[in-house]
């Protein structure tokens, strides 16, 4: 079905409040998330109303609609009907948003539109270790070496990509956060570290310089664009125009390639490093009780839109160990709700129920959108919640115990298992278990607690 996504925008828009209750807006994956002014003035039935909304839902200092995969289309039409330069909007605005809910609309603005090139490489990743241990490519051949750099570049140069996304967010120049990105990984100043590595030092003037590696890390490229907004709205407001070509940037890339190589940056690796060790400290003390906690608790997570702020870690623990731990028990809740989904689809009699579960089953199967189902279904009824929280606990404590990884960054489907394979033959059986666990008890759940003549909300 085509939709007319501008009308559709100029619908949300006025239920929204108009453009003069809008403090700011991004999207994510799914959603279409707005700051508003004044929550009282959002018309929320209007909006759900609206064709093509599948749900609402105000968490985390947002009022966040839910449109599925084709967001973006929207986002773009909502742009101009709504005239807000939307990401810098957002980055800049004075919303009285909290301090979490404002890194939780950063982290979602960075992150989404760079999900669907680290998705895409992810997979590839995978099917190239699958391919090594099948012996179809030798490892060190041309081939492999093509495969390897079009499946880990988006790894590799991740600084430049968040630093040009971040650039987008925080209301800076792009282009100009993405060169301060580069900078970091330009080959002549990763050389100094020699055969040192990390710590390595050298000066800037004088000045000592701690030296680090920056390929495929998160923190230090979003600390340092951060910081470059202030110094960049500071300078666009002060350069005249006819200078502006030339000063402005020449003055940006003195200060801030230097002060994030000395200050910035090690801080940044510091700080990711530190993250991920905790987490990861965590889930081996105790993986199955991380598996059940993340298995169980991610749709509320989702539910609520804050999951964005856990997969940075996953992101890292992948770009820096080649591995992550967490996003195995992502795929459990997915494939939980999958089991709960199903479940109701063979004991419903209602035909449109029916139809939705299953269409719920197929959305998530192939592309891990799971919140239509979980806003229509799971959401509106306590015990099928409840159902798939249990369902993901269990799958989640299996891969726990089982030490599953994922070893790329991506959303749990079937067309994502890829992810699954890595140099551990077992860790790929291992993952079909334990979402085979999620599954089968989401579905005996779900089907336990429907009534055959229960109708869609």
């Amino acid at each position: 079905m085509k939709r007319d996504w501008k009308k559709m925008a100029e619908e949300i828009l006025a239920a929204a409040g108009g453009k003069e209750n809008l403090s700011g807006m991004t999207h994510c994956a799914t959603r279409l998330r707005l700051n508003v002014k004044d929550a009282a003035l959002v018309d929320d039935a209007a909006v759900k109303a609206v064709d093509g909304v599948i749900n609402t839902v105000s968490k985390a200092g947002q009022y966040q609609v839910l449109i599925g995969t084709e967001v973006p289309k929207l986002y773009e039409e909502f742009e101009l009907v709504a005239g807000v330069a939307s990401e810098e909007a957002a980055g800049s605005s004075d919303s009285g948003e909290g301090v979490v809910s404002k890194i939780f609309s950063a982290v979602s603005g960075i992150f989404a539109p760079l999900l669907p090139a680290m998705a895409g490489s992810g997979i590839l990743r995978g099917l190239l270790i699958l391919a090594v241990q099948l012996g179809v490519v030798a490892e060190g051949s041309g081939t492999f070496v093509i495969w390897n750099t079009l499946s880990m570049s988006v790894f590799y140069f991740l600084p430049v990509l968040l630093a040009f996304s971040a650039g987008r967010r925080f209301g800076a120049s792009p282009y100009l956060s993405a060169l301060i990105g580069a900078c970091l990984l330009f080959p002549d100043f990763m050389k100094l570290m020699g055969d040192v590595g990390n710590g390595a030092m050298t000066d800037f003037f004088g000045i000592p310089v701690v030296l680090m590696g920056y390929n495929s890390t998160v923190v230090p490229a979003i600390l340092a664009i951060w910081v470059y907004s202030y110094l960049y709205k500071f300078l666009d407001a002060r350069i005249p125009e006819t200078l502006k070509l030339v000063v402005l940037p020449a003055v940006s890339l003195f200060v801030m390639v230097p002060l994030t190589i000395m200050v910035i940056g090690p801080l940044g690796v510091y700080v990711g490093e530190g993250i991920a060790f905790v987490v990861n400290w965590l889930i081996n003390k105790s993986a199955v009780l991380a598996g059940v906690l993340v298995g169980g608790g991610w749709s509320v997570l989702v539910s609520m839109g804050i999951h964005w702020a856990v997969n940075p870690i996953m992101i890292n623990n992948i770009a820096q160990n080649g591995f992550d731990y967490i996003c195995p028990f992502t795929f459990a809740c997915n494939f939980a709700v999958i089991g709960v989904a199903a479940g109701v689809f063979f004991k419903v009699k209602s035909k449109r129920y029916k139809s939705f579960a299953m269409s719920g089953v197929v959305t998530i199967a192939l592309s891990a959108i799971i919140e239509p189902t979980l806003f229509g279904m799971l959401v509106n009824n306590k015990k099928l919640f409840a159902a798939q929280i249990i369902a993901g606990a269990c799958g989640g404590a299996f891969l726990g115990l089982m030490k599953v990884v994922a070893t790329a960054f991506v959303f749990g489907s079937v067309t994502t298992f890829p992810a699954f394979v890595s140099q551990d033959a077992a860790n790929f059986g291992f993952a079909m278990a334990g979402l085979a666990i999620s599954t089968v008890v989401g579905a005996v759940l779900g089907y336990l607690f429907t009534n055959a003549e229960d109708k869609l909300a």
